[in-house]
């Protein structure tokens, strides 16, 4: 008797494998290279960046997966293996003795930009199927799509072309256009308004050109939801769930018409899951449907699930797929009637999600995650309410998070309202997961589909012995508490586990910059910020400093009193434009002479200035110079107040009081003050006059207007930062320092007290 193996079947053939990069991709070139050693695979792969396709190939072959397979990369590229380098945008020719294609590649992404979503699934499917037909109408060709083609029905799904009357071609014109309609738009007049005002909310201390910077990078993120935006609502408008199951549907209308002359067949996945066996229990390569809903629900995140229990979540582990996609290779069709099979488990072994919900639950009581000093994090008890009520939870806390926002970025600045900032803007990051998540999954777990397996089923039992246990893809074997508890739960939270604990130790060394060279480095320099940076103090309490001595104790009041009313209206222009505030404020000293000042600063304050000086900022502007590296003072105060911090520096770059032929003060400055981007662009001035490389030099600084300063260097430092400043710098990983002044400094508006 002949033998009627998948491994005989396949024995001698020729195949080629699209998208072995991605996850069933890599899982099935495992399990034919180790299970089907007598085919030959042709693999096609793109270059990336300046790594060839067989470079790339060969990196894969190194992974763990495939450290069973017999031979290393250079035997099996000789013998098993050749690389075609392309990619579906541009397919190559294809070898002419190719027996069958197995087309896994393809867009994954739920919420993908809808032109690219056409481009991978419809443009890339038809490109490749015209380069198989230049071969022969002998290739059988394998299409895996997914069950989810089925879109927004309900009920039974047969194992069939989904049934729509979708125009493909008129909808491709219309998708591939949606780029360039949306990039138009973008940039008209309303679009621009809105996008600028609220990068001139976030960013207008720090200047025009962050304004601007910031306007393009909103506009594109802008660009880049509008393009999910119209996709999704497309794909609802004709019955599918999303832009991903759509252009899925619509690709598989390309393969049916291929169908007509060449054995084809098309495989539909549930959603893909890790291994239960093969290439061991749990293998997983990056997060898919489920892994960012467990990792949210272990972390105390996900309080709740827009489903019902009852309902059936159909999930697939991804050794069952690919066993499955093998045997549906060793099995072609006649040509003119594609073949069909769901490879879900739904129909034969149901998965409910009260089910799931408590084994995940028991994984994460068993073992949790811990959250730092707040121990064991906090599992949220699903009550499954329905849709409706979790995105009433949903909506209340958006708007409670807006409103804490707009308090938080106009409080004072201290330690409190930082953390506050921190712990607020890990609130905001959990929102948005859920309301992206929650709006992608809704469909879904609302989803009342039965797949019909009967063709897969047959498939299964119509395997040799040996074949049903070397692919295995029956899910009635699957017991799903012990793989979501036991097998599934573990391999997901492991890179989180460790990357908590890398982070945990990046935390206990976090805070401190990196230490200056003790060996002298000539061409770097190190900038410094005055008030807010070396001292807390700020312009107004200068101000006041030196305006103080000169007033007996009822005038004094009476200055107090006024400066005070000015308050709000400074803090106003201070937040919109800091050099028009500073000059606001440097109108007080017309008729002030300027020695005068001098004096004061001399006589006066020099003891008190000192005296408010962090000694951490001291220390530091001390390692610099013992380093060989110039300091630099660049600061919008006065220079006269800047007199006490002339030993510390090698130059001090401040705002200078324009003076009349009498030396009083005009209420004008002398040239325009240093502020935001004019003082980045003073920087690269004297850098490029002193031989200084700002890329090895350090910043410090304590303000949002001074981001272009920090910006301008390859090694910033934030101190005792505003909020929006800290939330920049957490953002970009920059080290943050709390530069203390002495605690025993009073924060007295008089240095001198009484003394006249």
């Amino acid at each position: 008797m002949a033998d009627r193996s998948v491994g005989a079947r396949l024995a001698g053939q020729r195949v080629l494998l699209t998208g072995v990069t991605g996850f069933v991709g890599q899982a099935l070139l495992q399990l034919l290279l180790a299970e089907v050693p007598e085919i030959r695979l042709v693999v096609l792969v793109r270059a990336k960046g300046s790594e060839s396709g067989e470079d790339r190939f060969r990196q894969l072959l190194g992974r763990e997966i495939f450290t069973g397979i017999e031979g290393d990369a250079d035997s099996l590229l000789g013998d098993r293996l050749t690389v075609v380098e392309g990619d579906l945008s541009d397919v190559p020719p294809l070898p002419g003795d190719l027996d069958a294609v197995v087309h896994c590649a393809g867009d994954v992404s739920f919420d993908p930009p809808v032109d690219e979503g056409f481009r991978n699934n419809v443009v890339g499917t038809r490109a490749l199927l015209e380069r198989v037909r230049q071969i022969g109408d002998h290739v059988h060709y394998v299409h895996v799509s997914t069950a989810y083609v089925a879109g927004r029905r309900r009920g039974f799904v047969p194992e069939a072309p989904v049934d729509h009357s979708v125009d493909v071609e008129a909808e491709l014109e219309w998708g591939l256009a949606q780029r360039q309609a949306v990039e138009h738009r973008s940039r008209s007049a309303d679009v621009l308004a809105g996008i600028r005002a609220k990068a001139e909310r976030q960013h207008s201390r720090a200047g025009s050109l962050s304004v601007a910077t910031a306007t393009e990078e909103k506009r594109k993120e802008w660009v880049r939801q509008e393009l999910v935006r119209i996709g999704g609502e497309r794909a609802r408008s004709l019955g599918w769930t999303d832009c991903y199951t759509f252009t899925k549907a619509l690709g598989e209308r390309v393969v049916e018409e291929h169908a007509a002359n060449a054995p084809t067949s098309i495989v539909r996945p549930s959603i893909i899951e890790s291994a239960l066996a093969k290439p061991h229990p749990g293998w997983i390569e990056g997060f898919k449907m489920a892994e960012p809903l467990i990792l949210a629900y272990g972390r105390g995140e996900l309080p709740e699930f827009p489903s019902a229990p009852d309902t059936i979540v159909d999930i697939v582990p991804v050794d069952h797929v690919v066993a499955a996609v093998a045997a549906v290779l060793a099995a072609p069709p006649r040509a003119g009637a594609p073949a069909y099979f769901h490879v879900a488990t739904g129909a034969r072994n149901p998965l409910s999600f009260g089910v799931l919900y408590d084994a995940v639950r028991s994984y994460f009581d068993a073992h949790p995650f811990e959250l730092g000093d707040r121990g064991a994090a906090r599992l949220p008890e699903w009550r499954f309410p329905g849709a409706p009520a979790v995105e009433r939870l949903l909506v209340t806390s958006e708007r409670a998070h807006r409103v804490a926002d707009h308090v938080i970025a106009r409080a004072p600045r201290s330690d409190r309202v930082r953390e506050l900032a921190r712990k607020l803007d890990q609130q905001g990051r959990r929102l948005q997961f859920l309301r992206r998540y929650l709006d992608i999954y809704r469909e879904y777990a609302v989803a009342e589909l039965g797949f019909d397996d009967a063709n897969t089923a047959a498939l299964y039992d119509g395997l040799e012995a040996r074949d049903r246990a070397v692919f295995a893809f029956d899910p009635r074997v699957i017991d799903w508490p012990h793989y979501l508890a036991e097998v599934h739960c573990p391999a997901v939270t492991a890179p989180l586990r460790q990357y908590d604990e890398v982070r945990k130790a990046r935390g206990r060394r976090s805070g401190a910059p990196r230490p200056v060279a003790a060996t002298a480095q000539p061409h770097a320099a190190a900038f410094f910020d005055m008030d807010g940076t070396l001292l807390s103090s700020n312009v107004i309490e200068t101000y006041l400093w030196l305006r103080l001595q000169e007033l007996d104790g009822h005038a004094r009041f009476a200055e107090l009193t006024r400066i005070a009313r000015r308050v709000p209206g400074l803090v106003r222009a201070e937040r919109r434009d800091r050099g028009a505030f500073l000059r606001s404020v440097y109108k007080e000293y017309a008729g002030a002479r300027l020695v005068d000042l001098d004096a004061i600063a001399d006589e006066v304050l020099s003891g008190h200035v000192l005296a408010r000086l962090a000694p951490a900022a001291v220390r530091r502007v001390r390692e610099h110079r013992a380093a060989g590296q110039p300091t630099v003072l660049v600061t919008g105060a006065i220079r006269p107040l800047t007199r006490p911090l002339a030993p510390l520096f090698d130059h001090i770059e401040a705002a200078e009081l324009a003076v009349d032929d009498r030396g009083v003060c005009t209420g004008f400055l002398a040239a325009s003050p240093l502020v935001g981007e004019s003082r980045a662009a003073w920087m690269r001035q004297w850098a490029g006059e002193h031989d200084v490389d700002l890329a090895a030099s350090y910043g410090y600084a304590d303000s949002h207007s001074d981001l272009p300063m920090l910006e301008a260097v390859g090694n910033p430092v934030v101190v005792c930062p505003d909020v929006a400043l800290f939330r920049h710098a957490r953002k970009n990983r920059w080290p943050t320092v709390a530069w203390a002044s002495p605690g025993a400094t009073g924060r007295t508006l008089n240095p001198a007290g009484d003394r006249r």
